[in-house]
């Protein structure tokens, strides 16, 4: 994917200029976690569970490759895209395999459109430019197959009010299907520190008979 010379900078972007390090230590972090035994995969484990075997799954902001590599190995094709190229070589060395991308989620415009899943983990939301948000879930509506499901989650406290992010969505054309408060399926309240919000594209929606069918 080609970046725009005129682009709006990410937060991400914004914090790895002012401490060019931090994508280094972020790899670092999760490859020891990693090493240490930590379930750093439950995000995908949900993922794989929505999934029949094969399906065609995109990892919006997928960092150094934790969420995609482990859906390749569960039989899925992958294509993961992030805005940081040092967290993108990382993803192609330690999880081989899925295709992997660097490119900017608000320009999202890849040759394959029909994608089972779209994951977006990791806060990942909350550090694009805000200006930028509902082009970002737009591309995610645009780049569904019929019948394909967005899955986005992150904190609340981050910058993105969980009602505005629901509002943007619609408006990009999503639709929800399921809110949960985490990551393993326990239900989301208005006190939730935390939204994983389930949606599907809403055109591919069924919608009801006439009364004359």
């Amino acid at each position: 994917m080609n970046m725009s010379s005129e682009r709006t900078p990410s937060g991400w972007e914004d914090i790895v200029a002012a401490d060019p390090a931090h994508s280094s230590r972020y790899v670092e972090r999760f490859r020891a976690l990693a090493a240490q035994g930590t379930d750093i995969v439950g995000e995908a484990r949900l993922i794989d569970a929505m999934l029949g075997r094969g399906s065609r799954v995109l990892d919006a902001g997928c960092g150094p490759g934790r969420t995609g590599g482990y859906l390749h190995e569960a039989g899925h094709t992958v294509v993961g895209v992030d805005v940081d190229p040092v967290l993108i070589e990382a993803a192609r060395a330690d999880h081989p395999g899925p295709t992997w991308l660097v490119g900017d989620l608000a320009e999202l415009d890849l040759p394959v459109a029909d994608f089972d899943a779209i994951v977006c983990a990791g806060n990942v939301m909350t550090f694009l430019a805000p200006t930028t948000r509902t082009a970002v879930l737009a591309g995610f509506a645009r780049h569904l197959a019929p019948g394909g499901r967005a899955i986005i989650g992150f904190g609340a406290d981050r910058g993105y009010d969980f009602a505005e992010f629901l509002t943007d969505a619609g408006t990009a054309g999503l639709t929800v299907d399921l809110l949960l408060s985490t990551w393993d399926l326990r239900p989301f309240t208005d006190d939730s520190d935390f939204l994983v919000a389930v949606f599907s594209h809403a055109p591919d929606r069924d919608t009801p008979s006439s009364p004359d069918a």
